[in-house]
This record gives structure tokens, C-alpha cells and sequence, in this order.
């Protein structure tokens, strides 16, 4: 079992849909947590991607001077870059970094925004980009010269003279709920990303995927993306998942399903479907909570509970064969360590702080402290 933890760059805070409580949006804070990840021993951070987003390439670089063993999630985006620049982007990034570079692929989901950015593809043609670009970029990763001539990408003698560390390239992470979506990430992904469906959604979706996997020949890993609320117990944890929405009003909602409603991502309608952009059962299964999207988009729920009740949720979502868990949480500095502090001893993850570090309080200037 991997946890991610996530770097907020495109806002923090300790409420959703509100000004109140935000935190600045510098490199000192965006340090300030991926040095807590690093130190805690998540396995990596996710950067997002899209215009309302910090460069995550950008950022990334300005992170890997302060961490020492801290992966990064960075999303190439099929259309905003060249295939071979992304290749090169990443052979740098993950030599410097000493293999610490993960490959997120992104092709995007609201039209509004591609088209700002100079996207005109429906659908399904974005897909049909995204396999032709992640062709051209695996093949440039293992050192091929290639010549590719395709509906949206034509490349000559393109060669990527710098090879990445790890082989045959860094690894690849891939969403989408779509047929189109799954069918590019069977060709091209290493590991296949879901957003934070009930139980029974995510046991589908993997089985069908697995089986497309078999099919190809294939063997594919499963991630999970989902925000935590955790607490020492039941009622502190739903009362903070209360406080997160209290100043959250029905215009923001409602000008944010807006936004929503324009979206073609098939992952993003299936979040909106589990709340539908009402407050009125945000609760949709054990320990999982929709509070956050009913003004967030992409990853929408949360599992809210005790340390024990977390663990057990997250067991259960790892028994269906998910071994990457990606986190997040409001403020995001806070709360890496209320995940690494009460949910890595439920599930038996050690630290990466060195041993001889030492811990808590001296008390009475005489004695450690007993962590029982």
C-alpha cells in the first residue's frame, strides 16, 4: 500500500467555498507541505493541473530541492504540449530528481477551459490524441528514433538524447471513466486511477478494467483518489467535516454545479450523481462523505471517521485491489500529519523519519515520553 499525500496549488484553507480561513498561496506554504509529506513518509504528492492551478512542472522543480525521497505526480496534457517536449521535460525532471518523477495523464474535461487554451477536440477525439501522443512519448522515453504520422500528431526523426532514470520510463498514472478513457489507459498506463466511488462503483469499475487488461495481455495496478477527514473519534470527525462547509452557501453551490453541468468528463458526472448538488444526503456510504463536491470538481468525497473506521474503509477499498491511495485534506499542512499520526499505525506503514530523530516532549526535562 502507497499513500499520496496532495499540494494544493491552486488554494488552501480551512473551509470550502469561502475566503474565510485561506491560506496564502506562496512557495514557502507549498514547502511547508511537501516537506511534512516527505518527512511523514507518504510515498509521494500529486500536483493538479489546469488553469486554475500553479504549473505543476513549474512547481514540482521548486519542490524537490527541499524533500529527499518524496515522489511527484505531474500531469502531462495531451494538446498543451508536444509529445516530445514532454519527453524531454520528464527525462530531465526525473535524472535530477534521481527517480522521483510519476507521469500523470491528463486529457482534460471541461470544454470551456480546453478551449481557452486552444483545445477544439470533442470527446472522444481527445482520447484519440492522448494514445497517439502517449505513443510518440513511451517511444522517445526507451530511446527509439520515431517517425509518426497520425490524425492529430506527426513527428519526424524525433530522437530524446537525455534518457530518464528510471526504465522504460516513469511511470504512468491514468484516469477516466469513459470507454474511450479506459481503452487508451489499457494501452499506455501502468496504473489506473479512480475517483472515490461507494465500495460496490469502484469493485465494478476495477473488475472491468482488470478483465480489459487480461484480454490485452496486460497487467495493470489500481489507485484511488480521496480527500480524509480523520479524527481520534466518530464525533470529532463529522464535526469537522461539518465545519469544513459552515460558511459554504446555496449560490456557491449552485454556480458551481453550473460548472459542472457543462463538463464532458464521464468521472466528473459520476461525482455529481452521488450528490446532485444537494446538501440533503451528502452521506452515500460507510464513512464516505460528498460534502466537498458539491463545490470542488474532480475528487469529491471523503472518508470521515475515527482512525479505526478510516483503516477499515481503506482495508476494504485495498482488498478490491487498490494499492495507491492518493490524499488530501483542508488545511492540507494540518492534516498530513493527522493522517500520518493516526491512520499509518492502523495500517502497519512506517515512517520514513529517521529513528534516531527524537519525538515529543521530554517530560519533566527527564524522560521521553511513553507512545503507547
Amino acid at each position: 500500500m502507497e499513500l499520496f499525500w496532495f499540494v494544493p496549488s491552486y488554494g488552501d484553507g480551512r473551509y470550502i467555498g469561502s475566503g474565510l480561513g485561506s491560506r496564502n498561496a506562496s512557495l514557502s506554504y507549498y514547502q511547508q507541505v511537501a516537506m511534512a509529506a516527505d518527512d511523514l513518509g507518504f510515498h509521494g504528492v500529486l500536483l493538479p493541473t489546469g488553469r486554475s492551478c500553479e504549473d505543476s512542472w513549474v512547481l514540482a522543480s521548486m519542490l524537490v530541492p527541499v524533500t529527499r525521497k518524496l515522489k511527484y505526480l505531474i500531469a502531462v496534457r495531451p494538446g498543451l504540449m508536444s509529445p516530445t517536449l514532454a519527453a524531454r521535460m520528464a527525462s530531465t525532471f526525473d535524472r535530477h530528481s534521481n527517480g522521483r518523477l510519476l507521469i500523470n495523464v491528463v486529457a482534460g474535461g471541461d470544454p470551456a477551459e480546453l478551449e481557452a487554451d486552444g483545445i477544439h477536440l470533442e470527446h472522444d477525439e481527445r482520447y484519440a490524441l492522448t494514445d497517439e501522443f502517449m505513443t510518440v512519448w513511451r517511444e522517445l522515453l526507451q530511446q527509439q528514433s520515431v517517425n509518426f504520422d497520425g490524425n492529430h500528431i506527426r513527428i519526424k526523426d524525433a530522437v530524446n538524447f537525455y534518457p530518464a532514470l528510471q526504465r522504460p520510463h516513469p511511470p504512468v498514472f491514468f484516469g477516466g471513466s469513459s470507454p474511450a478513457a479506459i481503452d487508451t489507459a489499457l494501452k499506455h498506463a501502468d496504473h489506473y486511477l479512480t475517483w472515490g466511488e461507494p465500495l460496490e462503483q469502484v469493485a465494478e469499475k476495477i473488475a472491468h478494467v482488470r478483465a480489459r487488461a487480461e484480454e490485452e495481455g496486460r497487467t495493470i495496478r489500481f489507485g484511488i483518489r480521496l480527500h480524509v477527514i480523520v479524527r481520534e473519534t466518530e464525533d470529532e470527525a463529522w464535526a469537522a467535516a461539518d465545519d469544513l462547509i459552515r460558511h459554504l452557501d446555496d449560490e456557491t453551490i449552485a454556480r458551481a454545479q453550473q460548472i459542472y453541468a457543462r463538463m464532458d468528463s464521464h468521472g466528473q458526472k459520476r461525482m455529481t450523481q452521488l450528490h446532485n448538488g444537494s446538501r440533503s444526503n451528502l452521506v452515500i456510504g460507510p464513512n464516505l462523505w460528498t460534502g466537498i463536491g458539491l463545490v470542488r470538481g474532480g475528487a469529491g468525497t471523503a472518508l470521515v471517521g475515527s482512525a479505526d473506521n478510516v483503516a477499515a474503509r481503506i482495508r476494504e477499498y485495498a482488498d478490491l485491489g487498490i494499492e495507491s491511495f492518493i490524499l488530501s485534506g483542508y488545511p492540507h499542512l494540518e492534516e498530513a500529519y493527522r493522517v500520518a499520526e493516526l491512520l499509518f499505525p492502523k495500517l502497519q506503514l512506517q515512517s520514513q523519519q529517521e529513528s534516531s530523530i527524537p519525538k515529543g516532549e521530554i517530560v519533566a526535562y527527564h524522560y521521553k515520553p511513553d507512545s503507547r
